[in-house]
């Protein structure tokens, strides 16, 4: 067990980084920004998770195999945003209570829905981070961090290519059959 008393920097304290000469009131606004992308990053990677453990059908297979890519994907994202918000000077959000409490989208509830409802609550949270993420890289370049802007801009790029995979599986075109012919 640790002997240590007291923590040794606060959540939301953010310390300037005298290798990266960011200022401390720039600093601030990265991390902060960048902990609101890690929390919305881990609902939804939780959230496909879920999809990806229960989906059923004639597409079981394709469709389990290609959410646990994007959650693999996800992971990586939110790991390259907690290490960028660390090397800020701040101290990355954790916790799955604390990621639902900060991120700016909420998950479906612990219900198992049929694919379709699924795919359509991911491809609505994938929608709201790709507007977040836009928004934070513009913050980014505008506070002179090209670093964090590069970053976001490649956790962005993942996240457009998984809500674009997801429109397709929602299509309406499909070998399987929808209902039974009368």
């Amino acid at each position: 067990m640790s002997t240590q008393k007291e923590a040794r920097q606060r959540y939301g304290d953010v310390h300037e980084s005298e290798a990266l000469r960011i200022p401390e009131e720039k600093a601030e606004q990265l991390v902060d920004a960048l902990n609101t992308d890690l929390a919305a990053t881990y609902v939804l990677y939780h959230q496909v998770k879920k999809h990806h453990w229960l989906v059923e059908g004639a597409e079981f297979h394709d469709i389990h195999v290609y959410l646990g890519e994007v959650a693999d994907d996800l992971e990586e994202g939110a790991d390259m945003i907690a290490e960028r918000a660390q090397a800020l000077g701040g101290v990355p959000l954790s916790g799955g209570a604390n990621f639902e409490e900060h991120a700016p989208v909420s998950p479906e509830d612990a219900d198992a829905y049929d694919i379709r409802t699924s795919l359509e609550n991911d491809l609505e949270m994938f929608g709201d981070i790709t507007e977040m993420l836009r928004e934070h890289i513009q913050l980014a370049n505008n506070l002179g961090d090209y670093n964090t802007e590069e970053q976001l801009r490649e956790v962005l790029m993942d996240v457009e290519e998984h809500g674009h995979h997801i429109e397709h599986y929602l299509e309406d075109d499909t070998l399987v059959s929808q209902g039974t012919l009368d």
